[in-house]
């Protein structure tokens, strides 16, 4: 059974996690590799650092990529938030691609 300390830190982790891209999933596979709940979260900002990544450069080619990269990014701004509001209150919120996406990682 989780302890509520121990299930605020975890809450903790996984915000750093899903906060801090792909950096927060080095931090979280070095320090909590065995906390399911963070690493749900870490691999979702792995994923979606990935995915920012790729409206950037999908945003270079002109005209409907200058509308891909401002409805990608608006949109992986409110998965981003509501990421980490759900990593901060203890839920794991699922989002239809991501989430597979996120699953398929591996560690």
């Amino acid at each position: 059974m989780v302890t509520k300390k121990g299930k605020k830190d975890s809450n903790i982790w996984a915000f750093l996690g899903v906060f801090l891209g792909w950096i927060g999933f080095l931090i979280i596979l070095m320090a909590k590799r065995e906390d399911k709940f963070a690493m749900f979260y870490a691999k979702y900002g792995l994923v979606l650092s990935i995915a920012w990544v790729v409206v950037y450069l999908v945003g270079m080619i002109p005209i409907i990529g200058w509308i891909i990269y401002v409805v990608g990014g608006i949109i992986l701004l409110v998965v981003w938030v509501i990421s980490f509001v759900s990593a901060l209150s203890g839920k794991e919120k699922r989002f239809p691609i991501l989430s597979d996406l996120a699953d398929k990682i591996t560690v």
